[in-house]
C-alpha cells in the first residue's frame, strides 16, 4: 500500500481541488499525476530497485479499475509518464484508500456548523460561523480556520469562542480552560487561532493583541494589576483597612483586580488631572503634580475600566487625560477608551508640536500603518486628531511615547 496509496491521494487531492468534482467543469477534465524526480524521486533512483515496485502498485490499481497508466514514448512497462485518474471509479478509490470525500467531509462539517449557529449566539461566533458556512456553500476553503474532517475540534473551537464572549466571572486562562472543558491546556494552545477569529469578525477587537481582547472578558494568564501614582488616598480592604497616601510611594503601587472590589476611594480632593498612560516604562518614569497616574498597558480592560469609572464618580471636575504613542494604534486605544468608559478624556502631548519636537526620534509609517490611518480619518471627527492624523500622514512618521520627555 506504500506506493498505492501515495499515488491514489495524490490524484485524490488533485479531484477534490478541481472543478470536476464538484461538477462544475465546462470542457473535459482528466486529473493525472505526471511521474517527475519532484513528485516521485524514488522512481528516478538510479540506485535503487524502487522502481519495480512502483510498477507493481501501478499495475494492481489498474487492475483494480481507478487508474490508467500512460507510458512515455508509448513503451509499456517502460518508464511511467504520468497516471490518470478513472473518474468513472473515483467512489472505489476513496473506499480503498479509506478516505471520506471531500464532498461528504463538507456536508457534515455545514451541518455541524449549522447547529452550532442555533446554540452559540454571541457575536463574534455568529460572525465566524455565518463567514464558514458562507464559503462551504460556495464550495470554497475554509483551510485557514477549520480541519473539514476533524468535526469535534471545529465544535470546541467555536464553543471556546462562545465562552470567551459569554464569560462574566474574573479568572485564570487555565482554570477557565478547565472549568469549560476539562483540560487546563486545551484554551492555551488554541489560543493563536482564536485571536486572529476574535480580530477578524469583530471590528471592536481588530487591532487588539489577544491576551487584552481576554482580558476584556475578565480571562487573565496571571494576576491582574492596576499600577497607580500619584495624589490620593487609597482605603485597602473593608470597613476600616489601611489608608495609603500615593505621594508616599515614588513608583506608586500595583493593585490586584481582585483587591480592587474592596479600594475605597477616599480623599481624592488634590487630585486636579487624571491621566492614563499606555505604557509602562513612561508610567514609572513620570511625574505630574497634582496628578494621579493610572497605567493602562495598551487598551484598557474591565478591571482598570471599573477603577476609572469610580474616580469619575468621585471627582467628575477634574481633567481626564490619555498619554500614549503618536500612532495610529495609540489614537485607537484613546478612542476606545473614551467610548467604554464614556469619560470625556483629551489627549495628552500627543500632539504635531511633539512630532515635531521630537522629530529625531520618529519612525516611518508602513504601508500598513497609512492604511489604517486612512481608515481612520474617515470615521474620526474630533479636529485636533484629524489634524494629528494628516500631518502624520503628510510626513510619514509617528513616535513612540518613550521618546517625550517631562519638561524639568
Amino acid at each position: 500500500m506504500q506506493y498505492e496509496g501515495r499515488i491514489l491521494h495524490a490524484l485524490l487531492d488533485s479531484y477534490e481541488n478541481s472543478l470536476l468534482s464538484r461538477g462544475e467543469n465546462r470542457v473535459t477534465i482528466h486529473i493525472s499525476l505526471p511521474f517527475t524526480p519532484k513528485t516521485m524521486p524514488a522512481y528516478f533512483d538510479e540506485s535503487s530497485l524502487e522502481y519495480e515496485k512502483i510498477h507493481a502498485a501501478v499495475r494492481h490499481l489498474e487492475s483494480l479499475g481507478y487508474v490508467q497508466t500512460v507510458w512515455k514514448g508509448r513503451k509499456e512497462n517502460h518508464i511511467i509518464q504520468k497516471i490518470v485518474l478513472r473518474e468513472e471509479n473515483v467512489a472505489g478509490a476513496y473506499q480503498y484508500v479509506k478516505r471520506t470525500p471531500k464532498s461528504d467531509q463538507c456536508r457534515q462539517q455545514l451541518e455541524t456548523l449549522e447547529r452550532l449557529f442555533t446554540e452559540c449566539r454571541t457575536p463574534v461566533s455568529q460572525a465566524f460561523l455565518s463567514w464558514l458556512m458562507e464559503r462551504l456553500q460556495q464550495g470554497k476553503s475554509v483551510k485557514e480556520y477549520l480541519e473539514l474532517s476533524d468535526l469535534k475540534e471545529s465544535e470546541r473551537l467555536v464553543r471556546a469562542i462562545t465562552a470567551i464572549e459569554e464569560n462574566q466571572e474574573e479568572c485564570y486562562l487555565r482554570e477557565f480552560s478547565v472549568r469549560c472543558f476539562g483540560d487546563s491546556k486545551l484554551l492555551e494552545n488554541r489560543l493563536g487561532l482564536i485571536g486572529k477569529i476574535m480580530k477578524r469578525f469583530s471590528g471592536e477587537y481588530e487591532n487588539m493583541e489577544t491576551d487584552a481582547i481576554l482580558a476584556e472578558h475578565g480571562i487573565y494568564h496571571t494576576p491582574n494589576y492596576v499600577y497607580v501614582k500619584g495624589v490620593g488616598s487609597l482605603r485597602i480592604g473593608r470597613g476600616n483597612g489601611a489608608l495609603l497616601d500615593l505621594c508616599t510611594l515614588r513608583q506608586g503601587i500595583g493593585l490586584s483586580g481582585e483587591d480592587l472590589d474592596s479600594l475605597q476611594l477616599s480623599d481624592l480632593s488634590k487630585v486636579k488631572k487624571v491621566i492614563t498612560i499606555e505604557n509602562l516604562t513612561t508610567f514609572f518614569r513620570w511625574q505630574e503634580k497634582d496628578s494621579m497616574l493610572i497605567y493602562l498597558g495598551g487598551y484598557h480592560n474591565t478591571i482598570r475600566r471599573k477603577l476609572l469609572q469610580n474616580i469619575y464618580a468621585k471627582i467628575p471636575q477634574a481633567e481626564y487625560l490619555h498619554f500614549g504613542d503618536i500612532d495610529v494604534g495609540g489614537f485607537e486605544i484613546y478612542r476606545d477608551l473614551c467610548q467604554k468608559t464614556k469619560i470625556p478624556f483629551r489627549p495628552y502631548l500627543m500632539g504635531i508640536q511633539q512630532l515635531q519636537q521630537y522629530e529625531s526620534c520618529t519612525r516611518k509609517l508602513t504601508e500598513n500603518d497609512r492604511k489604517r490611518i486612512g481608515q481612520m480619518l474617515e470615521k474620526e471627527k474630533r479636529e485636533e486628531i484629524v489634524q494629528v492624523l494628516k500631518y502624520m500622514e503628510e510626513k510619514g512618521v509617528k513616535l513612540e511615547q518613550e521618546s517625550i520627555v517631562r519638561d524639568k
